[in-house]
């Protein structure tokens, strides 16, 4: 698979796109690669695209080891390779168990989840996969988490199926030619794998 656009670099682009790009540049871990190499083309979408993220990334409700699971299972819905790679070790940095990845990476439903994981894990799978949420279920997640975290892990998982088509699209690998983490499938058997 080889990437659709060059690698953008700092010094090609226009002096009026440089700030964003320093902003880009204090906390991306890919550099100006990964996502940002694709919304650069468009600045100022990128703009706005790169304070919505630093939102739902630093600053959300949600928080970290289950914000970054949730990245997780929007990549592993979407087999989206890079986002995988880029998150598995902030979410392991944040909390987020080894076994916990591995099930999510091998398309199964955890098995050892906390109740925080197992209540995101079943709310991002049926927003995902179905388009809704469970009455049960959005009860649930508004009385434990409260309604802002639920709002904004809804916005975090919309948002994150933005970033996986736009890393699939342009076809984003994984820097420096590594393996691939996830093993591509059919959306019909993530669909059933996961909803199992």
């Amino acid at each position: 698979m080889t990437e659709r656009l060059a690698q953008i670099t700092y010094d090609a682009l226009p002096v009026a796109v440089r700030p964003l790009a320093d902003d880009i540049l204090e906390v991306s871990s890919a550099a100006l690669g990964g996502p940002y190499n694709a919304l650069l083309r468009s600045p100022e979408m990128a703009r706005k695209a790169f304070d919505f993220l630093d939102y739902l990334r630093f600053k959300t409700s949600v928080n970290k080891r289950l914000n970054e699971f949730a990245i997780l299972i929007q990549a592993r819905i979407s087999n989206a390779q890079y986002e995988w790679w880029a998150h598995e070790p902030i979410a392991r940095k944040a909390g987020l168990s080894d076994a916990v990845m591995r099930d999510l990476q091998q398309c199964q439903r955890p098995a050892n989840l906390q109740a925080d994981e197992r209540l995101v894990y079943d709310y991002c799978v049926q927003l995902s996969l179905n388009h809704r949420v469970p009455d049960a279920l959005w009860q649930e997640a508004v009385r434990e988490m409260g309604e802002q975290a639920v709002v904004d892990l809804t916005v975090l998982s919309g948002t994150y199926v933005m970033v996986s088509m736009l890393l699939n699209a342009t076809q984003v690998g994984i820097p420096g030619g590594g393996a691939e983490p996830l093993q591509v499938l059919d959306p019909l058997d993530i669909r059933q794998r996961l909803l199992a």
